[in-house]
């Protein structure tokens, strides 16, 4: 997989293309871990990762950057620095040592403070959070974790549309409506029609 791109085809939130979420979304169990980073190498941290066989996943986004020339080019970046996303391949001791080898201070977001099992983020929330996070997407914001917790919502499941099955909080933001998709360490936020939304019981 390629770190940097998330593997879903083009769209455009509230088009009428197909649904984002698919059959994957039941078929894939295997749970992610969140890898919180305190150094700026976080592209060679992937590397040494994805050397040791592991799946990466970077939360990418789409900026505008002027050259010297004056030329302005859209280029894909991470959305943060200091957090990516590890799918759990191997058991949690095996997982431990990769991570203690790792040059840099890195640690692994766990269940609760203290606690030391690492926070599990189910497949599901999982597919849909990468789904989300579609850089073609346009309608989109993300939030820091603790932004995204301040945020009041229904928790809803998307009945219609491009967004249709993907489930989250529905919040507004300057007068308009979002679904909003927590995970460890980061938060997206999606345009989306309130009628289009299920309250979920």
């Amino acid at each position: 997989m390629n770190r940097n791109t998330t593997q879903f085809p083009e769209r455009r939130a509230e088009s009428a293309e197909a649904p984002v979420v698919g059959k994957e979304t039941t078929e894939e169990t295997t749970p992610w871990f969140a890898l919180r980073l305190f150094s700026s190498r976080q592209e060679e941290i992937a590397k040494m990762l994805e050397n040791e066989g592991l799946e990466v996943f970077i939360p990418m986004e789409y900026v505008d950057v002027e050259d010297r020339r004056n030329h302005v080019k859209r280029v894909l970046r991470p959305v943060v620095r200091n957090l990516l996303f590890i799918k759990k391949t191997v058991c949690q001791k095996i997982m431990r040592g990769i991570i203690a080898a790792l040059p840099y201070r890195v640690s692994i977001i766990r269940k609760t403070p203290g606690s030391i099992d690492y926070y599990e983020i189910p497949a599901r929330e999982m597919f849909e959070f990468r789904a989300m996070c579609n850089p073609e997407i346009l309608a989109r914001k993300f939030l820091s974790e603790a932004q995204a917790k301040l945020k009041a919502g229904t928790p809803v499941m998307v009945t219609h549309g491009p967004l249709k099955g993907l489930q989250g909080k529905l919040v507004r933001s300057n007068k308009q409506y979002y679904l909003l998709k927590e995970v460890p360490g980061i938060g997206v936020m999606l345009k989306v029609t309130k009628w289009c939304c299920k309250p979920l019981l």
